[in-house]
């Protein structure tokens, strides 16, 4: 947001004057509180007054009062966007609860604090529920022993086989990372057998008794990991549809809504405005575009795509962004895409359309 919103919400003339930090402070928790009991139901313009509002007030109160913020706007699905990259760049305590819990900060914004803020910042990412490689990766090259510890033990993350193997390397010396790695899921058989080989015995025999291996000299084959095991319903859950619908139908009014803007809002991981664009330009209900984007089975989402006429790029990039980072493997992910070029146009817009009388007789 590059300029503030006139609003009457507050008078940032007065209080830029007010010589009491307390009046300031007790003001932002105001607007802050405020905001979380109404957040659900704000429309699109409201939702940037208040991103405008709080990333001013941000600037002009104290830090227990940003702290205040952060934590009101921690756990909530639809949250001011700028001010929440503001607060979650801020001092560690005024951080954490947003690194930990915010669905509204992408990946690319935690890969960019990991690059660049403290180590209590990476721990506190370290632990989100949710990790993709994207972020892993960063974590494990600048996290320093409790950041890799608290990654590895963590099930909701998903590694690169070289995060997976720079991880197997730092474990050499740690014998805590040596189980909490031996307690994962998805090691490949090939770095499972290396951990064996060079864990010590006392990890051995840990693990042993913490019920993560059978016996000394075999770990448990991979499984699928914890992200892909999660409903449709709890993805879903995560994000804030309705804000980006107001932005696509915005778009859409205007003319600026083609393919071109598709794939860049999958470029930039902004899974709302995908989902609502791809509903929006396939012509169909924001509900099917939702669990076309997120299930497991790609099949409705490659066939509607070519039927649009959709670039390889375009379905490329989208099936890299939002709930598929996570929940596709490699192959499933160039399954799909040998399934979209495959198809061929006219097959794939009679089947569409025989989808559409079925709907909507």
């Amino acid at each position: 947001m590059s300029q503030a919103i006139a609003t009457e919400l507050v008078n940032f003339n007065a209080l830029e004057n007010e010589p009491s930090a307390e009046r300031k402070n007790e003001l932002a928790r105001h607007v802050a509180t405020l905001f979380s009991l109404t957040s659900e139901t704000c429309s699109r313009e409201q939702m940037d007054i208040y991103d405008s509002v709080l990333v001013r007030l941000a600037d002009l109160v104290e830090s227990q009062a940003r702290a205040y913020i952060a934590e009101r706007l921690a756990p909530l699905r639809r949250a001011p966007e700028e001010t929440v990259r503001k607060l979650a760049n801020d001092e560690i305590d005024i951080a954490r609860p947003l690194l930990q819990q915010s669905t509204v900060l992408r990946d690319a914004d935690l890969a960019e604090i990991a690059q660049k803020q403290t180590q209590g910042h990476l721990e506190a990412i370290a632990g989100r529920e949710i990790l993709s490689e994207i972020v892993t990766d960063v974590l494990v090259v600048k996290g320093e022993k409790q950041v890799k510890r608290t990654v590895a033990g963590n099930e909701g993350a998903t590694f690169s086989r070289k995060g997976l193997v720079d991880l197997m390397k730092s474990a050499a010396n740690d014998d805590h990372l040596q189980v909490a790695l031996g307690q994962r899921q998805d090691l490949p058989d090939e770095l499972i057998n290396k951990l064996i080989s060079e864990a010590s015995e006392t990890v051995r025999q840990r693990l042993v008794e913490q019920g993560a291996v059978q016996d000394t000299e075999q770990l448990p084959q991979a499984a699928q990991i914890a992200a892909q095991r999660l409903s449709n319903d709890y993805w879903l859950g995560r994000y804030d549809f309705e804000t980006a619908v107001g932005r696509i139908y915005a778009m859409a009014r205007s003319g600026q809504l083609d393919e071109t803007a598709l794939q860049r809002f999958a470029a930039e991981d902004r899974f709302p405005e995908v989902v609502a664009a791809f509903a929006y330009l396939a012509d169909v209900g924001l509900e099917e575009a939702k669990h076309w984007l997120v299930r497991d089975d790609t099949d409705p989402f490659t066939i509607v795509s070519k039927a649009m006429g959709l670039s390889l790029m375009t379905v490329q990039s989208m099936l890299m962004m939002g709930p598929w980072r996570h929940r596709l493997t490699q192959e499933k992910r160039a399954k799909a895409l040998n399934r979209f070029q495959s198809l061929k146009p006219h097959v794939s817009k009679k089947m569409f359309e025989m989808w559409k009388n079925r709907v909507n007789s």
